[in-house]
């Protein structure tokens, strides 16, 4: 039992002693010196070294023209062309320098410049922690890295990282942009840089904010988070997440994405879009819609696409599949709609349909013609198969006029004076004053002229081979109320900004918006240009438009 335990003491004895001698620090040695001298009066318990000094400590080698060695401390202060070298990691010169090789840290200052194999940095003191592998300064720093050029009042660098991190003002410039941050990470070897507070990215071409970012500035390719912005001269871009490519000036968001055009006052609105500076194209998906400002009121344009292309005084906007649009007296909707800012005509395709007031408008071709001059709304023109139809105001039956094209005057933004031209029909009730019906008035006619007051017809002018008559309520059976061809839409009519929209599209919205709150779901956007933003200007949308030879002149 005694030899057991004294077994037991004698193996715990010799580890204690292997696991002291194994964290005992090692020596600084002294390889080279070419004057060695003790002088206690100027250096107590420390030998002098003078000329061509180098030390040795745990694959640390360090060289100076003079040397205090302080061989119990196991301390070494240094003078004159001091350099300490990490294998071929790191590089520190200074004019003066201490290390300590109990603790393995490292101080220089005085012109201090660490070079590593990517990067030089130049500031007045420099500390290394060789433990930790971390260089760090409180002192104004500079460092270089290629085209990259980094200013701070302190920072730390990485050795094994490779890795610059920067807590206080820090201002990285580049010839082609300008970064400023509070908190910003800079991988030397690779040139990426993480933005991780409030930071900033200013050029010529653009002004980008952000409060968690991460740039290549190797490849110019950018991905911002949290509160992110890009400001051109024209426009600014918005969403929950940003990626952006400088070589070709490309961006693309996602999730509560917000395009403003400054210039034009426009706003476009969705969850994924792409803005292609350089030709001038910006594309809009997910609950796209448009916002623009006409006449002192908004005009909302939403489609499953939308497209926005041309410089300034040359936009063309197109929205594709399902469109619809509102404006405080007029709403509609269609497959698809071209307008064009140059020209002022805005082109309603496929089965358009249009709501002045009370009022419906269809026909094959519809036209919205706008005045540069004035930025208001001028004319409508509609081809083939006109009919403007709206209900009786009291009973139930429906005002309708028929005809083959129609071409009306806008005045103060609202329909005013309308002429329906050739083979026109009209069914329209017929009341006084007091509201009271006269009768029914319904004929046939070449031309016919309406005029309206607040969206409700004012006076009726026929033209040229008038045949009909007024008929009392009770002479006119109900078979004989309408006119071939009346469809009656007035369920589907857009009421408010919010019924552009469909169900589909709010179920999405609310569901983009619930996962934008996961900050993870915000890193998925994609990195590429779409095809219909970078080719829009090699095809030309095909409208098919018959055009009615037709008489245009209104009645003075």
């Amino acid at each position: 039992m005694k030899k057991s335990l004294f077994f037991i003491f004698s193996c715990l004895l010799f580890l204690s002693v292997q696991t002291i001698f194994a964290q005992a620090p090692k020596k600084i040695i002294i390889e080279h010196s070419d004057f060695l001298d003790v002088d206690q009066a100027t250096a107590p318990d420390a030998v002098l070294l003078t000329g061509n000094v180098k030390v040795n400590h745990d694959g640390v080698v360090l060289t100076c023209n003079k040397a205090y060695f302080f061989q119990k401390e196991n301390y070494l202060k240094a003078f004159g062309n001091v350099q300490l070298v990490q294998g071929d990691t790191l590089f520190l010169n200074s004019k003066y320098a201490e290390y300590n090789g109990n603790v393995k840290k490292a101080f220089a200052t005085g012109d201090a410049v660490m070079t590593s194999p990517d990067a030089t940095l130049q500031t007045d003191t420099i500390n290394f922690d060789r433990n930790v592998q971390q260089v760090f300064y409180n002192t104004k720093g500079t460092i270089v890295n290629k085209d990259n050029t980094l200013v701070s009042k302190s920072g730390r660098y990485f050795v094994a990282e490779k890795k610059f991190q920067f807590l206080t003002e820090v201002t990285l410039t580049n010839p082609k942009y300008v970064v400023k941050s509070n908190h910003l990470d800079y991988y030397s070897n690779s040139g990426h840089t993480y933005l991780l507070g409030p930071s900033t990215i200013t050029s010529k071409a653009n002004y980008i904010y952000t409060e968690k970012g991460f740039y290549d500035t190797k490849k110019n390719l950018a991905h911002f988070l949290r509160k992110s912005y890009i400001r051109y001269d024209d426009r600014l871009i918005e969403g929950d997440s940003l990626y952006y490519n400088r070589n070709i000036e490309f961006a693309s968001a996602t999730r509560n994405v917000k395009i403003t055009d400054s210039i034009n006052r426009g706003i476009v609105k969705g969850h994924y879009a792409e803005v292609y500076k350089l030709k001038d194209s910006m594309f809009v998906t997910k609950r796209a819609v448009a916002v623009n400002l006409v006449e002192n009121d908004s005009v909302y344009i939403h489609g499953q696409k939308l497209m926005v292309t041309g410089k300034e005084g040359e936009r063309i906007l197109r929205a594709y599949k399902n469109v619809r649009f509102f404006k405080t007296d007029m709403s509609g909707k269609c497959d698809s709609i071209h307008s064009n800012s140059k020209t002022a005509l805005t082109k309603l395709i496929g089965n358009p349909i249009l709501w002045n007031g009370d009022n419906q408008i269809t026909g094959d071709v519809m036209h919205l013609i706008g005045d540069n001059n004035t930025k208001k709304l001028d004319s409508l023109k509609v081809l083939n198969n006109t009919f403007l139809v709206s209900r009786d105001t009291l009973g139930t039956g429906f005002n309708q006029v028929k005809g083959l094209n129609l071409f009306g005057k806008f005045r103060d933004g609202k329909l005013h004076d309308v002429d329906v031209i050739k083979n026109t029909e009209v069914i329209y009730y017929m009341r006084n004053d007091a509201n009271e019906l006269i009768g029914i008035n319904k004929n046939v006619s070449s031309k016919i002229n309406l005029i309206l007051e607040n969206n409700a017809v004012e006076t009726i002018t026929f033209f040229n081979k008038v045949d009909g008559d007024i008929y009392p309520e009770a002479d006119l059976p109900e078979n004989a109320r309408k006119l071939r061809g009346l469809v009656w839409r007035g369920d589907e009519r857009i009421k408010s900004k919010d019924d552009i929209f469909s169900a589909e599209d709010n179920e999405m919205n609310d569901k983009l918006i619930k996962e934008g709150k996961d900050e993870e779901a915000k890193e998925n956007v994609p990195m590429k240009v779409r095809k219909e933003t970078r080719d829009y200007d090699k095809k030309k949308p095909a409208v098919k438009a018959t055009t009615a030879k037709a008489n245009t002149k209104t009645k003075k």
